[in-house]
């Protein structure tokens, strides 16, 4: 590979770094508000579409991580 593909490779990752940390910060965000229901509160639609969503974002999280791991391993 050479140094200019290398490069686009690192400028993309750099990219995905910012957007796992907004990712993980949402789903964080989202599992605390889950999480800070009462239990009967938890059990209503609105708290398990809240469950829902910090689960997506988890597999979002995973999903951006995974694509950094390629990344790195394209760059090698």
């Amino acid at each position: 590979m050479n140094n200019e593909r290398r490069k686009r490779i690192e400028d993309a990752r750099a990219k995905l770094e910012e957007v796992l940390h907004d990712l993980e910060s949402l789903r964080d965000e989202e599992r605390d508000s889950f999480d800070n229901r009462t239990e009967a509160l938890q059990q209503t639609e609105d708290g398990q579409k809240s469950e829902a969503a910090a689960d997506a974002l988890d597999e979002a999280v995973s999903g951006v991580e995974g694509a950094i791991t390629e990344l790195d391993t394209a760059a090698e």
